[in-house]
């Protein structure tokens, strides 16, 4: 097999948070007056919490903000979201992404994720799959976000292979990017696949079965 790992994004590819996050952001923006919609959280997508952050300021016309009082509305979004993510369970891992993730594994293949959220221990604990994978490597372990490769070169690091040995798989065309700045062969879902981004682009995450037996 020309692959001998797959590493996942989490939001959009393992599970769907993009309503938890915009729920957070929208009350968060709506407490401090802060005009915020579906159409600008669709920019958020793969930034880190400090640049979504910035984002969403675009429309703040009050006074300048210290660092300090950005740190603290960042942890208040991540706040409102983390208890609504106490609602996701075992329930929200679908049957085919569970299927297909055993069926990888059942290939010999190492598994890993690589997410930009620092969230992201605590959602795979959330949807039971805490101890599941090879390696997580998320925003706890990087200061630059996608398209910067550095969350997909630190899993590849942590599962001790070349990134031309490693499968990424995303949603997020900015994902897709940061996939090849690193060296990696991408396959894509959702968006990403819909803008031809990977070299293979899908339908439905099951066909990385037949993708990663080549």
């Amino acid at each position: 097999m020309k692959y001998q790992a797959v590493i996942f994004d989490l939001d959009g590819v393992i599970c769907f948070t993009d309503e938890y996050h915009y729920l957070a952001w929208k009350q968060m923006a709506d407490s401090r007056g802060v005009y915020f919609d579906r159409e600008i959280n669709n920019r958020l997508r793969g930034a880190s919490r400090m640049e979504t952050l910035e984002i969403v300021r675009e429309r703040y016309e009050g006074p300048a903000l210290s660092a300090e009082r950005k740190a603290e509305l960042a942890a208040m979004k991540n706040d409102i979201y983390r208890e609504s993510l106490a609602q996701m369970s075992p329930a929200d891992l679908s049957d085919e992404v569970r299927s297909t993730l055993d069926g990888l594994r059942g290939m010999g293949l190492k598994l890993a994720i690589g997410s930009s959220s620092k969230n992201t221990p605590f959602i795979l604990r959330q949807l039971g799959l805490g101890s599941y994978f090879d390696a997580v490597s998320d925003g706890n372990h990087i200061t630059r976000s996608k398209p910067d490769p550095a969350v997909f070169l630190k899993a590849a690091e942590m599962l001790g292979l070349a990134p031309s040995v490693c499968l990424v798989v995303e949603d997020a065309v900015s994902g897709a990017q940061a996939g090849h700045a690193g060296g990696f062969d991408v396959a894509c879902v959702g968006d990403a696949a819909k803008a031809r981004a990977g070299e293979y682009n899908m339908d439905s995450i099951k066909e990385l079965l037949a993708i990663a037996g080549k």
